[in-house]
């Protein structure tokens, strides 16, 4: 697998890892979108390790 593919999805990665910690550190998270940026997240390790 390319690796500048590799290191843009890991950078997505942890762009997503940031935005779920930034959400449930406020004082009332969103579940909704807590629950979209984990399943984002998912995806993107999945296809991480698919391809890897």
């Amino acid at each position: 697998m390319d690796q500048n593919y590799v290191s843009a999805l890991r950078g997505k990665h942890e762009a997503l890892d940031r935005k779920i910690n930034d959400e449930e550190a406020r004082p009332v998270p969103d579940t909704i979108r807590l629950h979209e940026l984990k399943k984002q997240k998912l995806r993107l390790k999945d296809e991480l390790l698919t391809d890897a």
